[in-house]
Parts: structure tokens; sequence; C-alpha cells
């Protein structure tokens, strides 16, 4: 792996966004086809492998091939991707689960359509090397006293960091700042402006990869994942507001249908295969040995195989984003899973009867 750094990789990533969000540059074949449903902008809150269905499916014309054209582009963050699908921006976007009742919340009802996975792969919190090494940074614990970075008050990433520092009993001890941005984040945990970091599945691969950071919370590890949250729940999803739902439902099954077309193929594909495929045209970025260690382990514990979002699972997430971490608890009951997921679409798409 080249010894750039993270926060020139992540410049070029930025680029590479930006490449994608004016020209859908790597959807041209799905752009070319004459689409009996028309044009939808489908867009990514980031370039990670997280969204490989989504690339698959961009790739294999999955979209078009279920009549719909679809345009991609990278949204660069969860609350602009929010922003984005409420002023109809885009018609799909796929990001932190959070979104659907956090934007159904804000006064735009919107609901999930399909799961990427059952695991919030953005939970995880990174130290450095030395002081893992040294004995002074091993546990969650042990971050009492010190500052956390996140990315924005009311992101995801805070709101895990206040949740697992709150399960550890030390959130009345540490100082979660909000960074920004990823780059910045590993930025500071590397020049020691935080003691940790908040940081994705990919981010931690990079930092290991590298030898300078090692997870204290792996949270793509069964045990330590279920010690402190209990059990499966949704970390990306693709999601539409309501009012697309309700006055086009023939297209979001387009769209849905796409992405399940393209989840078959990574349950039956090696890892390898699997990059191989979407690697150059959307990942090129990112060092492609921390892409492949990272989709062989999401393909172990990470994606749903079945892409259903569950009840239980949305209620993991909801007692997550309650408490007054996010909101209320008051305010999440306006939110039930039968308000802010469908997944109708998914099992239409799969055969499975309702």
């Amino acid at each position: 792996m080249s010894h750039t750094t993270i926060s020139l990789r992540r410049r070029h990533l930025l680029v590479a966004g930006g490449a994608l969000a004016s020209g859908n540059l790597f959807g041209v074949n799905v752009a070319r086809a004459q689409s009996k449903l028309g044009k939808a902008v489908y867009g990514q809150g980031s370039i990670d492998p997280i969204f490989t269905a989504g690339y698959i499916a961009l790739k294999k014309g999955y979209f078009g091939e279920a009549g719909l054209d679809v345009q991609y582009l990278n949204t660069q963050s969860g609350p602009r991707t929010n922003q984005m699908l409420a002023a109809g921006q885009i018609m799909f976007g796929a990001t932190a689960a959070t979104a659907a009742p956090a934007l159904t919340i804000a006064g735009k009802a919107a609901a999930l359509v399909y799961g990427f996975d059952r695991r919030m792969t953005y939970a995880n919190v990174l130290v450095r090397k030395a002081d893992f090494d040294s004995g002074k940074f091993r546990s969650l614990k042990d971050l009492t006293g010190q500052r956390i970075g996140a990315t924005q008050p009311g992101s995801v990433t805070a709101l895990m960091a206040i949740y697992l520092m709150q399960q550890a009993g030390i959130s009345d001890k540490v100082d979660i700042r909000p960074l920004g941005d990823l780059s910045t984040m590993l930025g500071a945990l590397k020049t020691g402006s935080v003691a940790a970091t908040m940081a994705t599945a990919s981010m931690m691969e990079q930092a290991v990869h590298e030898g300078w950071g090692v997870p204290i919370f792996d949270g793509t590890n069964d045990a330590a994942w279920n010690e402190f949250v209990g059990g499966d729940v949704p970390g990306i999803a693709a999601y539409a507001l309501r009012d697309t739902i309700t006055k086009r439902p023939e297209v979001v099954q387009a769209f849905v249908t796409g992405l399940v077309k393209a989840q078959d193929i990574i349950n039956t594909s090696s890892a390898q295969a699997i990059t191989d495929l979407i690697y150059d045209d959307y990942l090129k970025a990112l060092a492609k040995p921390s892409i492949l260690k990272t989709i062989e382990l999401y393909k172990e514990t990470v994606w749903l195989k079945d892409n259903i979002i569950t009840p239980d699972a949305y209620q993991r997430m909801a007692r997550i984003m309650g408490g007054g971490r996010q909101f209320s608890n008051e305010q999440m009951k306006t939110v039930p899973y039968s308000l802010c997921v469908d997944m109708s679409f998914v099992r239409k798409a799969r055969g499975i009867k309702s």
C-alpha cells in the first residue's frame, strides 16, 4: 500500500466525488438506456465500499433493466443527502438509516426502502497505535477526560459517540469534538488533537493497514457490538420521500429491484470478484488492498443478504436516537417503523409474500 497520507487520499476522494456529482461519469451505460420510467437521481452520502450494491447496480445496468434511468452522485454527507432529498434535488438517497426518521421529524416524511447492512459501520472508535501499545487507551473507559472526534453535531458519528460513552459509563467525562469531515477526524487523531475518533470500517482498516491506528471498539465484531448494542441495527439504507413512494411506486420498485439484483451478485461472488468489478470505476481513490479486506469483512458480518430491515432492528436504532441523544423519546414515538420503513418493494423484488 502507498504511504500517501490519508488527508491527501481523502482530497482525491473528494475530487472523485465532485466528478461524479458533475457528470455521472460511471453510470454512462445506464444513462444511455432508453427508460420507460424516466430519470431518477440517486445520491450516496460518501464514497465507501458499504455502498457496493449501488455501485454494482450502476455498473451492470440493473436500474436500466428495470426501466429506470438512474443518475448517480456523491452527496458527500448524510445531512446534505437529507437536504437534497427534501428539496427534490435527488429522488433516492443512501446514507445512515437514521436519516428517514430524522427527516420525518423535521416535517418531510420519508421511509427506508432498502437495507444495506445490519451494523452501523461508522460506529468504531480508533486510537493511535502508540497509545494502545503503551497501555494508555485499551478500552472505552480509558477515554475518561479525553477529547473524541466526530463529524458534525447531530451526525450519526456524534450520536454513536454519545451512545457508546454512555454505555461505558463515561459520557459526562469526555469531550466529543465536531471536526467536520472524515479526513479532518483522522488528521486530528494522528496529530494528537484528539485522543480517539469515531471511524468508518474502511477508515479503520486503512489506519490499521498503515500501522498507526488501532480500534478500541470495533463495531464489526459480533461480541463487542452485541455487548454495547444488543443486536442488529440498520446502519446504511436507501430511502425516499413518502410522497414519492405514494405517487410513483413503480419508480421506487424499479430502483429497489436494481439494488436487490446487485445484492444477489454480492451474495454469490467472492470479495475479490466484487472488488475487481467496482474498484476502478468507483473506489480507485482508496487503496485496493484495504477495499478488498473491507469487502471481505462486510460480506462476513455486515451486509444484509435479504435487504430487509426488521421491526426489531429499527427499534434498536430508535432507542439509540432517543433518550435526548438526538431526539427525545416523545419525538421518536412519532416515527414508528410503520411510518419510516417500507419493505414491500424489497419483498416484491424477492418474491416474498408480505
